[in-house]
């Protein structure tokens, strides 16, 4: 097992150092052009690369901190550094998508000059550039939430580009310079639910939540059926990062049974149906609860 979770990891690393390369060596010519086409909708491009270049190097920076090994005051490692990045990421794309709408209110308003077959340009580039950049990502943006959030990025400023090439496209045609601030201000408002799928997730992980996937009530009710167990309780399930749920729970024992076996028993049930190989299971004669409150009555 933790052979596969090191090589995952290596995975993820070797593809956000190529999007990041890709995406870094581009930034310069995105934020350039865009300044001197004067479009809005080529500078929000830029700034989502911009975010994407920082994101991705933040989302490198989470992998390589969460391999350090456990230590006395970190028994569990650094791996929720990962997750940590990948709340980074959210917040600074709402805070993007934020300038973007803000900026596009205002140059409907007022609605500057744009170099329009320059901005075409530009975007057609980026496109490309985003579009290798999300292949890199798309094998592993479902085993790693940090890599998910490095993934939309680069998948919102993909979209960025179309949505430039296409109003570079219109705006050469009918001049109607307002469609630009327009195409900026649609690209912040469909990245905004993704971007607040992602702040969810990982705010459940750093909240300690049951991960998502995962029915609380099935593993009671198996718990429960499981040969020797009269009842159970304080059954709490976790994830210190994305995939590694952990479990931990009291399993009341009834007459006659062995605590050790009623607990090799629970531990293959939990790995075999819900694949959670990480559990502490605390086995009893008599329910704690009750005998606490017995204790407190003294």
């Amino acid at each position: 097992m933790a052979g596969h979770e090191h090589g995952t990891t290596g995975a993820n690393a070797a593809a956000l150092t190529k999007a990041l390369v890709l995406t870094g060596g581009f930034l310069f010519v995105e934020v350039v052009g865009g300044i001197v086409t004067g479009s809005l909708a080529l500078i929000s491009d830029a700034a989502h690369m911009l975010t994407d270049a920082v994101g991705l190097a933040i989302a490198l920076a989470g992998i390589k901190v969460g391999q350090r090994p456990p230590d006395m005051r970190r028994t569990f490692g650094y791996q929720r550094f990962e997750i940590l990045a990948a709340v980074f990421n959210a917040v600074m794309l709402f805070g993007v998508a934020a300038f973007i709408l803000y900026e596009g209110y205002r140059r409907i308003v007022e609605p500057p000059q744009i170099q329009t077959w320059g901005m075409l340009l530009i975007a057609v580039i980026g496109l490309a550039v985003n579009w290798v950049s999300m292949h890199l990502l798309t094998a592993d943006k479902d085993t790693s939430l940090n890599v998910k959030g490095a993934y939309l990025e680069v998948w919102s400023d993909m979209l960025g580009s179309l949505g430039v090439i296409a109003a570079s496209l219109v705006i050469a045609a009918t001049s109607w310079t307002w469609v630009d601030p327009l195409v900026a201000i649609g690209i912040g408002l469909w990245v905004l639910p993704r971007t607040w799928t992602l702040l969810k997730e990982t705010t459940n992980i750093l909240l300690e939540g049951v991960p998502e996937g995962v029915d609380l009530e099935a593993i009671a009710v198996a718990l429960k059926a499981v040969a020797g167990v009269h009842d159970i309780h304080d059954l709490h399930v976790w994830a210190i990062s994305s995939g590694l749920a952990s479990m931990s729970a009291h399993l009341v024992l009834r007459d006659g049974h062995d605590g050790e076996g009623v607990r090799a028993a629970a531990q293959s049930v939990l790995t075999d149906r819900f694949k959670i190989r990480h559990v502490t299971l605390q086995t009893e004669r008599q329910d704690c609860r009750s005998a606490d409150a017995h204790h407190g009555l003294h």
